[in-house]
């Protein structure tokens, strides 16, 4: 069924505002899973408010709570979440960064404790409107098996990257894995197979079952390349905020866990460095330019596709699986 956003948005805010949010962080928690649907991106979007709203209720997340920040550094803060709602603790990091790159050019937060954060492209996004590059790593629960292998043992690990230009900014998001668990929920959700080549199951044998590899492994992207990359953002994030490497992370996609992955954002100023904000809208516009192998499609940047389905789904609502509502409508009355 179809769904006037602000409908959708405002079911969200209620929901978390019943179970003791403060009105400003049910709005940037209801934001995020909003985004993620405006941009065709159902797998971050509010079919995770039932699950968050249970963790809350179980006293695994805390929605009032914007987390805690040590210096121990200059440019480095150590952030414990206390088990904050994921965007209320990074955006409230975000902020306290820009201040800190004002003096040292770049500042880094690495986050432990917090909630699912969501939408990486949204912090990106935030921290390029603001002037400023951003980089953002995640972790989760062993999700992805290795290259050469059939057992979840690392994280879906996204990454995402916000590069202001002297137009809509450049923003990178994508994870390490083929496909988000997220997504795989989602097509369980809506009784859909997969498609090959996303996942095995718990025996190891490739699936096409969405339920069948919840409880299974997904294959890294690009085989031995995504693996690495993979591999080096889960070292990277226990390294800098202390969490849990993948086989011992609980709390992303449950609600009996507190959540014990890590996050790392990044913030850089560009004009630390000796590049130009005009230099790169020109090249992006030479890249959408080019020759394309299909006459039919244009050559697009990251981020075209999603910024050309937000504007869409503002005019015609969102698309949300008819359980889905009926959990979310008794959820905001409850």
């Amino acid at each position: 069924m179809l769904l006037p956003v602000d409908e959708l948005r405002q079911l969200a805010v209620t929901a978390l505002e019943r179970r003791g949010a403060p009105p400003k962080k049910a709005q940037l928690q209801a934001d995020l899973l909003i985004e993620a649907e405006l941009r065709g991106l159902p797998s971050h979007g509010v079919q995770r408010l039932p699950r968050l709203l249970a963790r809350i209720d179980k006293g695994l997340a805390d929605p009032r709570t914007e987390g805690e920040r040590t210096w121990t550094r200059q440019g480095f803060a150590a952030v414990d979440g206390r088990r904050g709602l994921g965007p209320v603790v990074m955006m409230r990091a975000l902020r306290e960064l820009e201040d800190a790159v004002a003096d040292c050019g770049i500042a880094v937060a690495a986050i432990r404790n917090a909630n699912h954060i969501g939408m990486l492209a949204y912090y990106a996004e935030a921290a390029a409107a603001a002037g400023l590059i951003g980089i953002v790593f995640s972790t989760s629960e062993a999700l992805v098996h290795p290259h050469g292998g059939s057992e979840a043992m690392l994280g879906t690990n996204p990454l995402a990257v916000g590069i202001p230009t002297e137009k809509e900014a450049f923003v990178l998001d994508l994870a390490t894995s083929v496909v988000s668990m997220g997504k795989i929920h989602h097509h369980a959700l809506c009784g859909e197979p997969i498609p090959p080549g996303w996942a095995v199951d718990a025996e190891g044998k490739p699936t096409r079952d969405a339920e069948a590899a919840k409880s299974g492994a997904i294959a890294p992207f690009g085989g031995a390349k995504g693996y690495g990359l993979g591999l080096a953002i889960e070292l990277l994030v226990a390294a800098l905020a202390g969490s849990d490497l993948a086989p011992d992370v609980r709390g992303t996609l449950d609600d009996e866990h507190p959540v014990n992955k890590g996050d790392v954002l990044v913030l850089i100023e560009p004009r630390a460095g000796a590049g130009s904000a005009a230099t790169l809208t020109a090249y992006l516009s030479r890249l959408r330019t080019s020759r394309p192998a299909d006459p039919e499609r244009p050559v697009a940047v990251p981020g075209d596709g999603s910024r050309a389905r937000r504007k869409k789904a503002l005019s015609t609502g969102i698309k949300v699986p008819e359980p889905l509502f009926a959990s979310l409508s008794a959820l905001a009355t409850a």
